[in-house]
Order: C-alpha cells, then sequence, then structure tokens
C-alpha cells in the first residue's frame, strides 16, 4: 500500500472513528448522573446512615459484618423504619395499611441504601411497602402456573433436562415485586428435610435431569450445614452436571458470603450463582467485595434484573448497570420482563420499553454488556427471549438484515450442501 493509499484509508478511519464517538455522547453526558453504589459521595452518605442504624440497634461494626446479625435484626415495623428514613404521616398510615396485606421486611444493610433526598429512590421503591400494592385487584398470584409444575417435594419443573427446589420463603429483604409473594406468607419458613429428600430422590429417579436450580425465598438463607448437605446429596447423582444457586444475599447482604460458605461451594464445582441486581445504586463496594469472593473461588455468577417502572426502564440506567456488573466480574444474564402479579403490577412497564434498551445495548456496548431480554409465557410456558428485529425480509438466496445501526442491507442464504457433496 502507498502513502496515499495508506493516507487515504486513515482519512476514513479517522472519519468513522467521529462517527462512532458520536453514537456514544448521549450516554457520557448522563452516566455521572446516575446514582451508583461505587461512587464516593454516595458512599460517605451510606456510612453516615449506617452509623446511625448501629446506634439504633445498639450493634458495632462486628455485628453489621455477620449476616445472621443482619437477618435477625431485618426491619418490619414502621416505627423502627421511621428512624432511619424519612417518612411523612401519610407514607406511615399507608405502610400500615399495606402490610396487613402483604408482609414486608428490609435488612438493615439494605436500609442503609436508601436515600431520603429521592423521592422516587429505587431502593425505597423496591423494599418499602406502597399505597398502590393493595389499590389494584390486577395480577396473578400464580402467573409461572407453579402449582400445576410440582411433580413431587418442592420442585418446579417446566423445561425437559432442569428444574428448580424451592428450599425457602425466607429472604434478607421481600422485594416489592416479588414473583413468589404468595409464598412469603407471614413468617420465614425452610422446607423440611422430608421435602428435600423427596425433591432429590425425584432428580435421582429421573436421569434426564443434568441441571439444578435451588432457590426460595433465597437459597442462601439456609444454613451452611443444610446447603452442605443438600449439595452434597444432589452432587452424588451421576446424572446431574451442575448446580446453580439463585440468591439476592449479594444484593441484601452481601456479608452472607462468607470464608465458610465460599469453602463449602469450592467443594461442588461447577456451581453458578444467579443473583438479581436492578440499579446501579445497590452494586456498593460490600457486595462487589461478596461479587468477587465468588470469583475468586471459581464461582460464576449471573445477573438476573426485573425491568422495572421508575427504577430501570431506562436505557442508559440498564447500559450502566451492565458496565458496573462486568467490574464486579458478575455476567449480565437476563433481562425479565415484570409478571403480573398481584400486588406488583404498578412496576410493570411496556414491552417497548424492553426492546428499546435492547436496541441500544446491542452495538452500543460489549456483547458482555448484553443479557438476553425475556418474557416468561404465563402458565409456566417458559421463557421467551424477545429481540429488536433484526431480520427484516427474506428471499429465495438473501436475507434482508437491518444492521445495530439502522443500515439494511443483503446478506447470502443458499441453501447448505451435505459436506459430503462439498468434499467428492
Amino acid at each position: 500500500m502507498n502513502n496515499s493509499q495508506l493516507s487515504k484509508s486513515r482519512q476514513i478511519s479517522l472519519e468513522r472513528a467521529a462517527t462512532l464517538k458520536s453514537r456514544i455522547k448521549d450516554y457520557l453526558d448522563v452516566k455521572d448522573s446516575i446514582p451508583n453504589g461505587l461512587n464516593p459521595e454516595r458512599q460517605i452518605e451510606v456510612e453516615k446512615k449506617k452509623q446511625s442504624i448501629l446506634k439504633i440497634f445498639n450493634a458495632t461494626e462486628d455485628n453489621w459484618n455477620d449476616w445472621e446479625w443482619q437477618l435477625n435484626n431485618r426491619i418490619s415495623d414502621v416505627e423502627t423504619m421511621s428512624k432511619i428514613i424519612k417518612l411523612t404521616d401519610r407514607e406511615v398510615r399507608q405502610i400500615k395499611e399495606v402490610e396487613s396485606s402483604f408482609r414486608w421486611s428490609i435488612s438493615p444493610y439494605y436500609a442503609s441504601l436508601i436515600d431520603d433526598e429521592n423521592e422516587y429512590c429505587p431502593i425505597k421503591l423496591m423494599s418499602i411497602p406502597n399505597i398502590v400494592e393493595i389499590q389494584t385487584n390486577d395480577g396473578d398470584t400464580d402467573p409461572m402456573g407453579e402449582e400445576f409444575t410440582n411433580p413431587a417435594g418442592c420442585i418446579t419443573r417446566r423445561y425437559p433436562d432442569r428444574l428448580i427446589i424451592n428450599v425457602t420463603n425466607e429472604c434478607a429483604m421481600y422485594c416489592r415485586h416479588c414473583q413468589r409473594r404468595r409464598n412469603i406468607g407471614s413468617q420465614d419458613l425452610h422446607r423440611s428435610k422430608e421435602k428435600l429428600q423427596e425433591s432429590i430422590d425425584y432428580v435421582r429417579n429421573n436421569p434426564e435431569i443434568r441441571d439444578v436450580l435451588i432457590t426460595g425465598g433465597d437459597s442462601l438463607t439456609l444454613s451452611d450445614e443444610i446447603l452442605d448437605w443438600l449439595l452434597g446429596e444432589l452432587y452424588s447423582i451421576p446424572s446431574v452436571d451442575y448446580i446453580r444457586l439463585g440468591t439476592r444475599t449479594l444484593v441484601t447482604v452481601p456479608q452472607r458470603i462468607t470464608d465458610n460458605l465460599i469453602n463449602i461451594l469450592k467443594k461442588y464445582a461447577p456451581i453458578y450463582i444467579n443473583t438479581h441486581f436492578n440499579h446501579p445504586v445497590e452494586i456498593t463496594k460490600e457486595s462487589k467485595k461478596a461479587c468477587e469472593k465468588l470469583a475468586n473461588a471459581g464461582v460464576p455468577i449471573g445477573n438476573q434484573a426485573v425491568l422495572l417502572n421508575g427504577v430501570n426502564n431506562d436505557k442508559y440506567i440498564m447500559r450502566l448497570l451492565n458496565h458496573l456488573l462486568l467490574k464486579c466480574r458478575v455476567r449480565p444474564y437476563y433481562i425479565f420482563h415484570a409478571k403480573h402479579v398481584v400486588g406488583t403490577t404498578h412496576f410493570n412497564t411496556s414491552v417497548d420499553d424492553g426492546i428499546e434498551i435492547m436496541e441500544y445495548l446491542r452495538g452500543y456496548t460489549s456483547g458482555m454488556a448484553i443479557p438476553t431480554y425475556i418474557i416468561n409465557a404465563p402458565g409456566g410456558k417458559g421463557k421467551t427471549p424477545i429481540l429488536p428485529q433484526y431480520l427484516v425480509s427474506r428471499g429465495k438466496n438473501t436475507i434482508k438484515i437491518r444492521t445495530w445501526e439502522g443500515e439494511v442491507l443483503d446478506y447470502p442464504n443458499h441453501p447448505t450442501e451435505p459436506i459430503e457433496n462439498l468434499l467428492k
């Protein structure tokens, strides 16, 4: 290539780079205005609230770092909550109305993340009851039809080669958008060892099951001893390839990721964690440390966000969330379209919101930062991926595709010739 050709190529490259730079400007202009838990100023405010909570509970730093203390001291009464965050008299009355129908509880750690200065703080929206929960009769109690996909024990089975074992109804914080709020009840109940054994026996007697997801509730509210026993029993089944643990403790009580828990999980590789960050403000130095401990122990982590009205149905928020997750070594796995659950429909968004987010991620950021947008088909019919339309049309030997920048192109689509014919 001569100097003239090189100069022309470089000029084309520079013009293309300028175009690409312009395509990211809108995100860069707003990125720093999105609250995130790793922001130094935000960390200072959270630390102040933490110290206030410690005084209220007459507790120490050692208490705070003890996951069992966090669980045992969950806040579930409006009087204590009023000492921690600013609540109007109207909010206090409304919380008391809602709690007669729907239980609520929040760990001291997660309560420390609430921003009093933000009326629509995403942490508050996801954790503190709101009167709209009881003002509508919309939604289903069991949108995934789990009642009819329970062949034994505490199993949910919707697919040929995998199933769920629901081990508890307990969580460190009861999300206001919970898909299984029908199971929360009025007290925490772990499944009996007999029910767990029945579930294990079902897996053993159905060798096509190769993937088991342990969830609840939150699987990591189980004691280390029970978890160790359960994992050991499942891994003794030759047909089980791997186990997944569903947990939001990385978000709501990251202190749960102890050295002892890590040592247990390391015994049962390959084991995977599915967690549930919904907003960048949930990614704190504590949650990042918990994720890193798991990653360092060889436990891959995937994030299953839920698209929530007023929390993250915004293309810039979701993009920042996915970038921060990767910094914590968490792979964005799914964005779930929120289910139509009784008492939660104020969080429901349009499918258009989800498609807009996916449009804005593809091409505008790395593939690792792009989860799959999923609608759970009603009645337990399974996960259905939803994508923007990139296949425009199909012809006899070509298809028309739309690129991430909106350009429509022809692409060859010839019938496949058998390899044995080609190699003759």
